[in-house]
């Protein structure tokens, strides 16, 4: 079930409703546990929260440790082909590296949307493949927001004149 806000959307996985938004922006990137206190969809979800877009989060509650990455694993199947269709469908892909992963499906989605230019990424100093990253954005010209601080500041340079 979608959650509404009073500018904008958050949808969930496996929703499938429409985007309210003027914009709709896909949460790509490192799922994997750290330190960190909060994760990090939940921290920039807060922070869109006064933008008039739709923010697709692939987070699910309902995960379950047995399902196998296996195309024949129909609830892990129906996730992966809900992220793709949602991340084809989404304006804006930000993808995030956390140095303490190395994050190997971040950088597939990476290289999925890299091309379509509407990649925004977030990779801090030590990330493994940082370099890599680096070199993938430059070429097809992607923005690199440095955290998340500069992040949001990125996103609303990408909204439509007059939205705000």
């Amino acid at each position: 079930m979608p959650q509404t806000h009073p500018r904008n959307q958050i949808i969930l996985a496996p929703s499938r409703v429409d985007h309210n938004g003027i914009m709709s922006i896909f949460l790509a990137g490192t799922t994997t546990r750290t330190d960190d206190t909060r994760d990090w969809r939940e921290v920039l979800t807060e922070s869109l929260a006064d933008l008039p877009l739709t923010v697709i989060n692939p987070y699910r509650s309902d995960w379950d440790s047995s399902w196998r990455e296996d195309i024949t694993c129909e609830p892990f199947r129906e996730q992966v082909e809900w992220e793709l269709d949602m991340q084809e469908k989404a304006h804006i892909v930000v993808i995030f590296f956390h140095p303490a992963t190395e994050a190997p499906i971040s950088l597939l989605e990476l290289g999925l949307c890299a091309r379509a230019k509407k990649a925004i990424v977030v990779c801090p100093e030590g990330y493994k493949k940082r370099g890599n990253v680096q070199i993938i954005c430059q070429r097809y010209g992607l923005e690199i927001a440095e955290n998340f601080d500069t992040l949001k500041e990125v996103i609303v340079k990408r909204l439509p004149t007059g939205s705000l």
